[in-house]
């Protein structure tokens, strides 16, 4: 599994986020959902099958990814949703053409910490160019010394934590996978924080 692309694997922190995605899928119709680190973009194949308007991304550095998520649009039918190189905290023309969006979806995107700070500038431009947006994002938690906290901060971002057992995700097992400690993965949703810090 440990592949210089990570993003040729459905990881299970991709199996919870589409559990609160099927969970949430009566608000779908209609949304704006921008999947990011899409990889083989479980989260945002099952949120076009529920009727969201989709565009997939991943690095433009891994054209094997982006290939990826073209050839699992194709197997799922849905050979006609938008595949984009962007690359976290790079500001590209591909990001700043970007239609408005009302999700942001990331599963396990919060995987290594060098990327951290890139991701939430990535997710901080695109909340401050979509106010009313929100980041759904789930992640595994793999050191107590790995925080996103203080970025939070620093970029002005609140996140609210969403326990699993809110949207059935609470299992050892999920749609046959096998998850890596149900304690393990986190489920948390990302927006702007207020003026007063809230």
């Amino acid at each position: 599994v440990l592949d210089s692309q990570y993003g040729m694997y459905v990881w299970p922190c991709a199996v919870v986020l589409a559990q609160y995605l099927w969970a949430q899928r009566g608000s779908l119709r209609g949304k704006r959902v921008l999947e990011i680190g899409a990889g083989v973009s479980l989260p945002g194949l099952l949120a076009a099958k529920c009727g969201a308007e989709v565009t997939l991304s991943d690095s433009e550095e891994l054209p094997r990814c982006l290939q990826n998520c073209r050839r699992s649009c194709l197997l799922n039918d849905l050979p006609h949703l938008p595949v984009l190189g962007l690359t976290w905290g790079r500001v590209s023309p591909e990001l700043l053409s970007l239609a408005p969006v009302d999700f942001i979806l990331g599963s396990d995107v919060f995987f290594d910490p060098k990327d951290f700070e890139d991701i939430l500038t990535t997710v901080y431009f695109l909340l401050e160019k979509n106010p009313h947006a929100q980041f759904w994002t789930t992640y595994q938690v793999r050191s107590a010394d790995w925080s996103i906290e203080a970025l939070l901060c620093k970029w002005k971002l609140k996140s609210i934590r969403v326990p699993l057992r809110a949207f059935s995700a609470d299992k050892e097992h999920l749609a046959s996978s096998s998850l890596p400690g149900r304690h393990t993965i986190e489920m948390m949703i990302i927006s702007l924080a207020r003026s007063d810090g809230t």
